[in-house]
């Protein structure tokens, strides 16, 4: 028989005292829990604590029960209650690290039907004793063992495989973001070491065989609610976002960042990151952040890629302690926006030369047609002729800058040097000379890039003279390439203009060409300005190109 607990034993007056503490301590967290802002994460913590608060309670009542029968009824109880601290387990690790196995109702049916099978087999014990047996013993104090059976080992390696895989998600999510994590990755571990006292109490006489997992959650609950409550929520929201996101103090100092910042900003990852101000970490997403909408416009492998910014308070509770900045990747909307705007643009233009460069022509055709049908003179038909030309060249400029102002849809390696010698010779320059200073490899569309070269070469040749020196060159910084010449060049006041639609100073011009090459320029996502060139004529230099190993002629 068990000698009666009415003796007082300091030994088993600890075991009361520890579990009762355990007990305590999980009841105390649940208010804390209830300030965790995320609902799923909040509900399985929060029942995670109640389960493990009441498997200690059964543990007291266990070593402080008068007689076999009530302890071998209290011990099933705490059998259940025990087991079913893994569903709350599992709920809350999927929910905190932003998996959504707890929301899969074939999973929750699942584990409902286990739990219930498992429980049914553990309370029929006293039919079958397949679960567990008693028997007294006397060390480390006068108590009633538990002598486990078949079952309690097949139902015990499920719960800790179970809770192995809780385990996982957390340590793969601490991984995960750049905060020090090792706190709470200290407390996820230690939740699992009562396993060791576990195995102590069923080797050896030193401990009671029990289990004694309800102390490694309480000490979880506590580190967590109590002393790591803001870190654990930051490392939750950082972590479980698939985009880029940061988050810094009041002061804008960097708090935390999670894995695919790191992999946007490099400079996330240098040591002693955290704590210094944003602006000096990531000064681009600090500038952007200044502007609104806050758009951050940033070069990857030579085109240009687009982030949304956004921000959101970060509070504990109702205590703002910062803002989280959440990083969107809108590339291809900004992309299409940009396009929808350029070509709302060209729309503009296009209006603007058929209800004005049009009109001018127009109105010669009709006056030759009046003048030759009152007199029959045949230089009315001339009139009318030349207007007639006017007009099919403005129509083909038109066009052609609708044409080359569409998106790229196939670009190549192309040689700066092979491909201006071949469009030198597609037009006509006189005594023109073109002096063709080093290659550039790079990538365009070469039928627009050849459009490009031809309309800069006659641009250059109409102004500066049929005796005019064109000269082509990759930029000292190889980012791009200049066209320049040594005629009369364009006047400062002018150059903003020299790319707009029907601008030109040529008597015949259309003023069409270099807004087709500023087309074709936006088109391949480049950049050009037009300036001096040393001699005094005009340079335009184009930059932004995509460099790549300059393609074999002909190739």
């Amino acid at each position: 028989m068990v000698q009666s607990t009415a003796v007082f034993d300091p030994v088993l007056a600890g075991y009361v005292l520890v579990f009762g503490v355990t007990a305590l301590a999980c009841f105390a967290s649940v208010g804390r829990a209830r300030d965790i802002d995320d609902r799923e994460t909040r509900w399985g913590l929060v029942a995670l604590l109640l389960t493990s608060g009441g498997w200690a309670l059964t543990h007291v009542a266990f070593f402080i029960a008068p007689g076999e029968t009530a302890k071998t009824a209290i011990y099933t109880v705490g059998l259940v209650v025990g087991f079913s601290t893994v569903g709350p387990w599992l709920y809350f690790s999927s929910a905190y690290t932003g998996r959504t196995l707890h929301r899969n109702t074939a999973l929750r049916r699942l584990a409902v039907a286990v739990f219930l099978v498992i429980v049914a087999i553990k309370v029929t014990n006293p039919w079958h004793g397949l679960y567990f047996a008693t028997e007294p013993a006397a060390a480390p104090f006068s108590h009633l063992s538990i002598v486990h059976q078949p079952f309690h080992w097949i139902a015990m390696g499920l719960s800790y495989a179970l809770a192995a895989v809780g385990y996982f998600m957390f340590l793969e999510r601490l991984l995960q973001v750049s905060y020090d994590t090792r706190p709470l990755a200290l407390l996820v571990t230690v939740t699992g070491l009562p396993l060791v006292l576990d195995l102590v109490g069923y080797a050896t006489p030193w401990l009671v065989d029990i289990t004694y997992e309800p102390i490694g959650v309480a000490v979880f609950a506590v580190g967590v609610c109590f002393v790591f409550l803001d870190r654990f929520r930051a490392i939750r929201i950082a972590g479980g976002e698939d985009k880029p996101v940061l988050i810094v103090t009041e002061e804008d100092l960097l708090r935390e960042y999670n894995a695919a910042a790191a992999d946007l900003f490099p400079a996330l990852a240098e040591p002693g990151t955290v704590g210094r101000p944003l602006w000096s970490v990531v000064p681009a997403v600090a500038e952007a952040l200044e502007t609104e909408p806050s758009i951050l416009t940033m070069a990857d492998g030579g085109e240009q890629r687009y982030y949304q910014l956004a921000e959101s308070p970060f509070a504990a509770g109702q205590t703002p302690i910062g803002r989280l900045i959440l990083v969107t990747d809108i590339t291809d909307r900004e992309r299409d926006r940009r396009e929808l705007k350029r070509q709302n643009e060209r729309l503009d233009r296009f209006a603007s030369v058929v209800s004005h460069d049009l009109r001018n022509p127009l109105q010669v055709l009709r006056g030759a047609l009046d003048g030759a049908r009152e007199t029959g003179d045949p230089k009315h038909f001339d009139r009318g002729e030349q207007a007639l030309d006017r007009m099919e060249t403005l129509i083909d400029d038109v066009l052609s800058l609708a044409r080359q102002g569409q998106p790229i849809d196939e670009t190549q390696p192309v040689s700066l040097a092979t491909l201006v010698e071949e469009c030198w010779t597609m037009i006509e320059t006189g005594d023109a000379e073109l002096v063709v200073d080093g290659d550039l490899g790079f990538v365009a569309d070469p039928d627009r890039l050849r459009q490009l070269f031809e309309n800069l070469f006659r641009n250059a040749v109409e102004h500066g003279g049929g005796d005019v020196t064109v000269g082509i060159g990759p930029l000292p910084d190889g980012t791009g390439f200049y066209v320049e010449d040594d005629g009369r060049g364009i006047p400062a006041s002018e150059r903003s203009e020299v790319f707009e639609s029907g601008y030109s100073t040529a008597e015949n011009g259309t003023g069409f060409g270099l807004a087709i090459v500023s087309e074709i320029v936006d088109a391949h996502g480049w950049t050009i300005t037009a300036t001096d060139s040393a001699e005094g004529g005009t340079r335009f230099e184009i930059s932004g190109v995509t460099t790549v190993e300059t393609p074999a002629k002909g190739a």
